[in-house]
């Protein structure tokens, strides 16, 4: 393994998921006004993380097609992601993090974040056993998906911006192509 005390870190992006059965590994991500739900089943020995921008609605592929950067997506994702490594619907326990107001101006989608993922676990019949939200910082956070230990860091205000800023750029940013055709 690594030299960091024997675990291997793996950093989950805004738009993704992670689903994992080693206790060797730790899932990090760096939170603003977005959410990251941490779900375990602890009988089936694996868990995981994501990290969404907006809470979705039954319209969310409909923007643009980049479901990734919504919660119901994502959420779905990573519930079948656990189901599918064994994991049992009614054994699953969820920690829920983020979900800052970074921007006194602009409204709090950071809390409808929070609220929706709140509410979405309660809809499935997922428990909470844990949850640090809102706030006017953002935090970093790492989780152990087989023993579901959590830390976060809290961010200070430059950095809470740098976390902000990232979280405005797409998800999937196209790579520039050097041509010789110029489009008007």
């Amino acid at each position: 393994m690594t030299d960091d005390s024997a675990a291997r870190r793996v950093h989950i992006i805004q738009g993704e998921y992670k689903v994992v059965s080693d206790p060797n590994i730790v899932l990090s991500t760096i939170l603003g006004s977005c959410v990251a739900a941490c779900l375990r089943d602890p009988f089936a020995g694996v868990g995981g993380m994501n990290h969404f921008l907006l809470p979705g609605s039954a319209t969310a592929g409909a923007g643009g097609g980049d479901a990734t950067r919504y919660g119901v997506h994502l959420m779905e994702l990573l519930i079948n992601g656990l189901l599918k490594q064994g994991a049992r619907r009614d054994r699953i326990e969820a920690k829920v993090f983020g979900g800052a107001k970074t921007i006194a101006t602009f409204s709090n989608v950071g809390e409808q974040n929070a609220a929706f993922a709140m509410q979405f676990l309660k809809d499935e019949g997922i428990k909470v056993v844990g949850s640090s939200t809102g706030g006017e910082h953002g935090r970093k956070l790492e989780f152990w998906p087989v023993s579901g230990r959590a830390r976060q860091y809290p961010l200070t205000g430059a950095e809470t911006q740098r976390t902000v800023a990232l979280e405005q750029k797409p998800v999937f940013t196209p790579k520039a192509v050097e041509s010789s055709i110029e489009f008007f």
